[in-house]
Formats: C-alpha cells, sequence, structure tokens
C-alpha cells in the first residue's frame, strides 16, 4: 500500500469518516460565501457572536429532551437569531453601535447557556456542545446540513445582488427602492441557519471557525468578488480534509483540528499571500526603494 492510500485509507474504511467528510464538505459550500459577505460588510465578529448566541438555546433543548439533535438545533436557531434581531432593533432605537450591542448580548447569551448547562449535565456535556465532534456525524445530521447548504445557496443566488450593493454603494441601493433590509434579514437568517448545522458537527465554539477563517485568508489571495468565495470554499474543503485526516491519525478532537488547520492557512497567507501580506508588501517596499 502506498504512503497515499495508506493516508486517506481511513474514507475508504469507515463510514463514519466519509459522513464527517460529506459533512464538512456541506458546511464549507455553504459557509464560504456567507463568510465572505460578511467580510465585505465588516461584520466578521458578526459570526463568532452569533455562534456564541447559539448556546443558551442549545442548553435549553438539551435540559428538555437530552442528546436530541433537533430539539437543540431549533433552540439554538431561536437563540441565535433572536440575539441578532434584538442587537439590530437596539442599535437602531439607541445610540449604540450594531457591534457593541452583538457583544453585550452574545456575553449574556454565552454566560446563560453555559448556567443551564451545567445545572442540568456534567462538564462533559458542556465541552460536548461546545466543541461537538465531526466523526460523530450520523446520518440525519448528514442529511441536515446538506438541506441547509443546498437551501444556502438557493437563497444567496437569489439576493446576492443587492447584498452586494449594499456592500459597496447603499446609498445607491436605498435610493433606488432596493430590498436591502429584507435581503439583510434573510441573510442574518441564512447565517444562523448555517452556525447551527455547524453546530451539530463541530459545536458552538468552532462551527464559526470553518465559515470565517477561509473567508478571511482567500482575501490574500484573490481581490475579484467573483473569485472570493471560490477560494474561500476551497480553503475550507481543504481544512477539513487535512483536519480529519489529522485528527484520525493522531486521535485528537476533529473540531479543533479542522479549525487550527484552517488557521495555519491564515496564518501562512497573511506572511506569503498575493496580496497585502508581509512578503507582498515588503517586496513593494523594495522595488520603492530601488526604483
Amino acid at each position: 500500500m502506498t504512503p497515499s492510500e495508506l493516508l486517506f485509507q481511513p474514507f475508504l474504511e469507515f463510514g463514519f469518516m466519509r459522513r464527517s467528510l460529506i459533512a464538512c464538505l456541506a458546511l464549507s459550500l455553504g459557509g464560504a460565501p456567507l463568510g465572505t459577505l460578511l467580510v465585505l460588510r465588516r461584520m466578521s465578529l458578526m459570526g463568532d457572536a452569533m455562534s456564541h448566541a447559539l448556546l443558551p438555546g442549545a442548553a435549553i433543548g438539551f435540559a428538555l429532551a437530552g442528546f436530541s439533535l433537533g430539539a437543540m438545533g431549533v433552540g439554538a436557531f431561536i437563540a441565535a437569531l433572536g440575539v441578532a434581531l434584538l442587537a439590530g432593533w437596539m442599535s437602531r432605537v439607541t445610540s449604540q453601535k450594531e457591534d457593541a450591542s452583538f457583544a453585550g448580548f452574545y456575553l449574556i447569551a454565552l454566560a446563560a447557556g453555559v448556567l443551564i448547562v451545567s445545572a442540568h449535565g456534567t462538564p462533559v456535556d458542556l465541552l460536548h456542545l461546545l466543541f461537538g465532534s465531526a466523526l460523530a456525524v450520523d446520518e440525519a445530521t448528514l442529511m441536515s446540513v446538506a438541506g441547509v447548504s443546498s437551501i444556502t445557496l438557493i437563497v444567496l443566488a437569489v439576493i446576492y445582488r443587492p447584498l452586494i450593493l449594499e456592500c459597496f454603494d447603499p446609498g445607491f441601493l436605498r435610493a433606488a427602492g432596493g430590498p436591502g433590509a429584507a435581503a439583510h434579514l434573510v441573510f442574518l437568517m441564512l447565517v444562523v441557519l448555517n452556525l447551527v448545522a455547524g453546530f451539530q458537527a463541530l459545536g458552538t465554539m468552532m462551527a464559526v471557525g470553518l465559515m470565517m477563517l477561509p473567508a478571511i485568508t482567500a482575501r490574500f489571495w484573490v481581490q475579484d468578488v467573483a473569485w472570493l468565495s471560490a477560494v474561500a470554499g476551497l480553503l475550507a474543503t481543504v481544512s477539513s480534509l487535512c483536519g480529519l485526516l489529522i485528527s484520525y491519525h493522531g486521535s485528537l478532537p476533529s473540531g479543533p483540528c479542522i479549525v487550527l488547520t484552517a488557521g495555519g492557512f491564515y496564518v501562512a497567507s497573511l506572511l506569503i499571500g498575493r496580496y497585502d501580506s508581509w512578503l507582498s508588501r515588503w517586496w513593494a517596499l523594495r522595488a520603492h526603494r530601488v526604483g
């Protein structure tokens, strides 16, 4: 058996590895364009805030029904969407910025979720909710993740134009009477839906990593908006594949391995990427001095 066959043997031999890989690929395809739009809209940290806001809803579902993915998923969706809408509403009726509102509400939600799980479970239960396990994906979770990814891509195709216009020229969109507010609300719902799907496989803490890190990394390699999502999806896919292999061969938690692999690509791109990296700036400075 060749080294490459030995390396990829887990996907050929074990069904749970194939399910995990397909689930992560679906999360990559659905999450990459959302992460790219969050970056373009200067809302990168909002994804992190909303991933933390999942916890109290998932914790209430866990307290009522145990490890029922259906109950925890519904609770997580309601909690995260509620925090998103509440933070947006508070930023409009007060002088507080939306990012500050998100920070306040997600910290409250995170503390409440930890408290609920601690009161109705064990530290192991809390770790499972926070960090999940991509290697424990069953067929029901796989179908749920694949369905969310498909819905995301279809809906994004419908609202993509107003979302992009709002990123670069919100004044023109408002003047033209475009559906900016409605598209923004649908976009937030898609983000929450994908975080809930990711939470079922990676946990609340790790779900946002696969969405945001590849999107941030892609900007070091391409500048065309049309290519950002494609490169981000490719990076998320490779991170998932490598992270699952590292997790299996090293007997390590799958979620952190996937996110740390994506983080490794980010750090490497920060240093040697094509645009705005340390290396590109060094070459530009050197060329300027020589010139």
